[in-house]
């Protein structure tokens, strides 16, 4: 059996003498998105940062596929990782050149550069803005340019920190919808941060609620969803009451229909979200019958 990407154990992190994560197992397999939730606080973008060796934590043990991390070898496997942040954090040069960023700075070979960078132009829709000056990006097409120059290096480990967080929602969606079949299509292993439920359930393959430090669940999206196993794990993580006809639940349902629409396996992702989701009212005499189900939720 393969070892997973990314492995952590017994995994102590304190800040001024408090402790401020705690996990004592947590592991992400090839090919696997792990959603990470929870309020802020929780511990998320310090596990994140453990995941990722940019904080050593004070006991424990991180192993990345299969090999135990040592710190003579850190800065090695992080190049093997790539990460997206909430902010793009891009340079003041072009979008292309940015994009070849971490390419030029791994040394790759310039003629190898120029038709990888082509490549993910188009596969996150920004190649009419190749030569267009960062400074002038939408956040959104700055944020499409962030994402284009992490995958660019193809990293056997992604690793998001919350980076649809600052886009209005018609941005956010769409590019969640992209992202969801790069990923896919990919079979790329990654790891998402987010206070978004309907982020978690439309990118995630598994999902892990964290609160106080602590993981309180890691099971696959449509269970810690349909099931969760404590009051704490089914709170919404912006404190919101855990109401299935929420904001976050119709943002869920809406990416569930563009992916439906995109057939294939994305489609049947969508139609677990819609169960897990909205389930159908059971019908009666004075019920009745609910709104027509897309044809690829009906198929099954």
């Amino acid at each position: 059996m393969a070892s997973p990407v990314v492995a952590l154990h017994g995994i102590q992190v304190a800040h001024a003498g408090k402790t401020v994560l705690s996990i004592p197992e947590l592991a992400v397999e090839a090919g696997q998105v792990l959603a990470v939730i929870g309020p802020n606080g929780a511990g998320k973008s310090t596990l994140l940062r453990v995941m990722g060796l940019l904080e050593t934590p004070t006991a424990g043990s991180v192993r990345f596929q299969g090999e135990r991390v040592s710190p003579a070898d850190g800065l090695a496997i992080r190049r093997r990782m790539a990460s997206v942040f909430q902010d793009p954090l891009l340079t003041d040069a072009t979008v292309g050149d940015n994009v070849a960023l971490g390419l030029r700075f791994r040394g790759v070979d310039r003629e190898r550069v120029a038709p990888r960078v082509a490549e993910w132009l188009e596969q996150l829709g920004i190649a009419p803005l190749a030569s267009r000056q960062a400074r002038t990006l939408s956040g959104g097409e700055a944020q499409r340019t962030a994402l284009a120059r992490a995958l660019v290096l193809e990293p056997e480990l992604l690793l998001l920190d919350e980076p649809f967080s600052a886009l209005d929602q018609p941005t956010r969606e769409a590019l969640i919808e992209d992202l969801g079949r790069i990923l896919r299509r990919r079979r790329a292993t990654a790891v998402l941060v987010t206070h978004d439920r309907g982020e978690a359930q439309a990118l995630g393959d598994r999902v892990a609620v964290m609160l106080e430090g602590r993981l309180l669940q890691v099971d696959e999206a449509g269970q810690v969803f349909r099931a969760p196993i404590s009051e704490e794990v089914a709170r919404d993580p912006r404190g919101r009451p855990a109401d299935h006809r929420g904001g976050a639940a119709r943002r869920t349902r809406r990416v569930g229909a563009a992916l439906c629409a995109a057939g294939g396996r994305d489609a049947h992702r969508a139609r677990r979200r819609r169960r897990v989701e909205r389930p159908e009212p059971p019908r009666g005499p004075d019920r009745a019958p609910g709104p027509e189900r897309p044809a690829c939720a009906r198929d099954h």
